[in-house]
């Protein structure tokens, strides 16, 4: 066995412990701060906005409207905000890259006054020392990720993405080698993501509607707050646009669209629909989940796992519109030695001249949601062609049970932002 495939191994099993340890913190974090678990306004009855004048915000729901923080009152707690220079800002041009080798940039350009925003609670990412993570976010860590899967969002959406206290790798590494990781940060991730939801319900919506997105432990913690904090609350579910939900499994009963973690919001079904759920994780199409896979089914209780493909909702196989690093061995976990091999994107001295922290590759990759042996996944078929000049495959692979989980969200990112333009338009009309 290779180092490098030693190190993948090593990857998979930190995640693997992951799932379960994030699994028993949303199962009992909803109470573990008893700042952020404090309701504004107990119960599913329907409340309204402030309303202002003509022009003038509508001010939060009136749930929210005497809600104080915890943790939140601090720049320094939220990776990205619209009112602070952060790394959501710029560094988002990309170079797409034809199949014939010619090349174009596409310059990132920010939305003025967008309609509504984004919340983006970001994976596991962090390598602190400690169980927990500090409220120090890492540029090369929770700021590297958040500027992969959410940033880009800024062209249709503000983005609002905390820091929480999340379980770190290190801490899981540490007991996959029968070890306890360094004391000195507490911490409760779902009690952090709920305090700083409503502290930007408090304190910015303003009426507003909201996308949520995350990825992994993220989507997780995102899952519990639609079920706790939307789902029973018709003026919170009024508010959604749409939740994006990757790398993690939404439970619904077999041929259904609503039902199991959620009991009023639905999967998506078309385009432009809100209010809505759009989840899936990726594997490729040549490579199925095997019977241990970690995605695909719900990790307990009854139905099947929902897949809406962020790139055809109603189900067809067509192009994924993916932006992945202009460093083609660069990946969320490339420190732990799970990015590719290295190379270029493109072959050549053009591909050297590429200068864009970004690219895209139209065509290269195709993908569909599939029912195959009782999992519902995002198959990915990667279209390589060793007779033009651009990269025949792509990375993102830990072990055949996590499948492209590294990807999940770079595969479909600007798929993403053209669905969330679609349901502004509908949402905003």
């Amino acid at each position: 066995m290779t180092t490098r495939a030693i190190r993948r191994l090593a990857v998979a099993g930190t995640m693997v412990a992951l799932l379960g340890a994030a699994a028993c913190s949303s199962d009992d974090g909803a109470g573990g701060d008893e700042a952020a678990s404090t309701t504004a306004a107990e119960g599913s009855t329907t409340t309204t906005a402030t309303s202002g004048g003509p022009g003038e915000p509508a001010g939060p729901l009136e749930r929210y409207a005497d809600y104080e923080t915890a943790s939140y009152a601090e720049a320094s707690h939220w990776v990205c905000r619209p009112d602070v220079d952060d790394i959501c800002d710029d560094g988002l041009d990309t170079t797409v890259i034809e199949a014939d080798g010619s090349t174009s940039v596409e310059e990132f350009t920010p939305a003025e006054d967008p309609p509504v925003d984004c919340f983006y609670v970001y994976p596991t990412i962090s390598r602190d020392e400690s169980t927990y993570s500090d409220w120090e976010a890492s540029p090369e860590e929770e700021g590297y990720v958040t500027l992969q899967q959410a940033a880009r969002l800024g062209s249709t959406c503000r983005v609002f993405a905390p820091v929480y206290r999340q379980m770190t790798l290190t801490a899981l590494t540490a007991r996959l080698g029968g070890q306890e990781p360094e004391e000195g940060v507490t911490g409760d991730p779902y009690a952090d993501v709920l305090d700083a939801f409503r502290t930007y319900m408090a304190e910015d919506n303003d009426g507003r509607g909201v996308v949520l997105i995350g990825h992994s432990q993220g989507s997780g913690l995102l899952t519990q707050l639609v079920a706790e904090e939307i789902d029973p609350n018709e003026d919170v579910r009024e508010k959604l646009v749409g939740a994006y939900l990757a790398g993690s499994s939404v439970a619904v009963p077999d041929g259904e669209v609503v039902g199991g973690d959620f009991t009023e919001i639905p999967l998506c079904t078309s385009d432009d629909e809100t209010g809505c759920v759009t989840t899936w994780a990726s594997f490729r199409a040549t490579a199925p989940p095997p019977a241990g896979s970690f995605f695909g089914r719900p990790r307990q209780g009854d139905g099947v796992a929902g897949c809406v493909n962020p790139a055809a909702v109603a189900g067809e196989e067509v192009d994924l519109q993916a932006y992945f690093p202009a460093d083609a061995s660069a990946s969320i976990l490339s420190s732990l030695g799970a990015g590719s091999e290295g190379g270029t994107w493109l072959a050549g001295p053009e591909g050297e001249r590429i200068d864009t922290p970004f690219v895209s590759l139209p065509g290269l990759v195709t993908g569909s949601c599939v029912e195959r042996d009782g999992f519902n996944y995002l198959a990915v078929t990667v279209n390589g062609d060793p007779d033009d000049p651009r990269a025949d495959d792509i990375s993102g692979d830990l072990s055949p049970e996590w499948g492209l989980h590294l990807v999940d969200v770079s595969l479909v990112m600007g798929d993403i932002v053209a669905r969330v333009e679609d349901q502004i338009a509908s949402y905003d009309s």
